[in-house]
């Protein structure tokens, strides 16, 4: 595969691994067709895309750092899907 091209897998579900390019915003892509994680705000507010992430990406900003600290503790694979910035290949837990 292509190095600039990542692989989303969604472990523990039926669906479908998707290919990103790399940079891209995850939920740009993600719908209720394609994708078994729910969206609210899709701005890193709400929580609601709030996922489990095995692989290397980019830390959190400082926003949604603070969100996590009060949905997930001390669990440093937790993410919101929404801020997702793609630069390697990812498996979501959610």
């Amino acid at each position: 595969m292509n190095k600039n091209i990542c692989k989303i897998q969604f472990l523990n579900t039926n669906y479908s691994p998707i290919h990103l390019n790399q940079n891209e915003q995850l939920a740009e892509h993600l719908t209720i067709e394609n994708s078994p994680i729910l969206f609210g705000c899709r701005t890193g507010i709400c929580g609601t895309c709030l996922v489990v992430i095995e692989g290397d990406i980019p830390p959190p900003s400082e926003e949604e750092k603070e969100l996590l600290e009060v949905l997930a503790p001390e669990n440093n694979q937790a993410r919101l899907a929404c801020q997702i910035q793609l630069t390697n290949d990812i498996k979501i837990i959610n």
